[in-house]
């Protein structure tokens, strides 16, 4: 593995579960980086359990970048996910242009809905705003209904052809992101349930099956998100980070289907091993 690498995740911390930047920080720790954070939102617990408070920390993201960039903290690689409000969006963009530097990684998680729903509280303004912020990433991963809902392209679907899923790729690509992985997704001609991908550094596009096992964790596309940069950044192949992310994330799953609270996410300091396998 490469040197140790600064990575600074934006997200929401959880009060309760491991979801958000608290299923991201252990597994990059784990990988031999050293791990900051910026809060866009303080979340008592998943959104699964209907009842929740979020903090929204957009004024104390603006304070602290302009601390940041007085101290001029540099940072090689750059994660976002869960966005409380429209105004981190600017406030990112921002940040990522002043940290621009050969090298830098920026991986963008557009969390806004799944199962072909968008969350409660994602508007269009959300939508046409992470279009924005997907704009200046290097690597984008949605889920299939982010991706339908930020390419307009086939909402609703729970199956999409190999074409259907290239013409949603190039969609998302047309916003600016170089490399776009689309998470969960089927395919309509085998039923097989696959990824959808296209490598900038190949130029190439590629489909990656899996094995669904049906049960549900918040937090697991928090970090199939960190295992992939994490591969990345220790110079494998677009296509090779993603498989790895997928079998790492598809074997938490398996080790930790027998809880009963599913709510409260995948423990991963107890599975940490499994990055080493």
């Amino acid at each position: 593995m490469e040197s140790s690498k600064n990575i600074l995740t934006i997200g929401d911390v959880p009060g309760y579960a491991k979801v958000g930047l608290s299923a991201v920080w252990p597994i990059l720790s784990n990988m031999g980086h050293s791990v900051y954070n910026l809060p866009t939102a303080l979340v008592s617990n998943p959104f699964e359990y209907e009842k929740f408070a979020i903090l929204d920390t957009t004024d104390y993201m603006r304070q602290t970048i302009q601390v940041w960039k007085e101290l001029d903290f540099q940072f090689d690689c750059i994660t976002t996910g869960f966005l409380a409000s429209a105004a981190q969006v600017g406030i990112i963009r921002d940040f990522i242009a002043s940290q621009k530097k050969e090298g830098l990684l920026v991986m963008t998680d557009p969390i806004m809905g799944d199962e072909g729903k968008l969350y409660n509280g994602v508007t269009e303004e959300t939508i046409e705003n992470m279009r924005r912020l997907i704009g200046v990433a290097d690597v984008i991963v949605p889920n299939l209904t982010e991706g339908e809902f930020l390419s307009g392209l086939y909402q609703g679907r729970e199956a999409l052809t190999w074409q259907e899923a290239r013409q949603m790729v190039d969609a998302l690509l047309a916003f600016g992101p170089r490399s776009v992985v689309i998470t969960s997704g089927q395919e309509a001609e085998t039923g097989d349930h696959v990824v959808w991908g296209f490598d900038h550094a190949a130029g190439e596009y590629f489909t990656i099956p899996y094995r669904l096992i049906r049960v549900h964790f918040p937090g697991t596309g928090d970090m199939f998100s960190a295992v992939l940069a994490g591969e990345l950044l220790a110079g494998k192949t677009f296509p090779q980070a993603t498989k790895r992310a997928m079998d790492v994330v598809e074997r938490l799953i398996f080790l930790e289907q027998g809880e009963i609270e599913k709510n409260k996410g995948i423990r991963i300091e107890k599975y940490l091993s499994v990055l080493k396998e």
